[in-house]
């Protein structure tokens, strides 16, 4: 089973390749590949699955996956 995670990018190191960010998971921060999401930037969620961020969210739908989460 695969699992990807929401996380809030916090910082982005554009001058990396390939281009990383700072991403916290409900405090936890984690180094995130951003390659994938171009249009990421600080105070953005990001899905993000096995180190690379894979898709950008609303604010909203974060939280309402985070919610659903922390219920299993």
């Amino acid at each position: 089973m695969c699992l990807a995670i929401p996380g809030k990018v916090v910082e982005i190191n554009a001058e990396l390749t390939p281009r990383t960010g700072l991403v916290s998971f409900e405090g936890v921060e984690k180094s995130v590949c951003l390659d994938l999401v171009p249009e990421a930037k600080p105070g953005c969620y990001v899905i993000v699955h096995a180190g690379f961020a894979i898709a950008v969210l609303d604010e909203s739908e974060a939280a309402r996956t985070l919610d659903l989460i922390a219920e299993l």
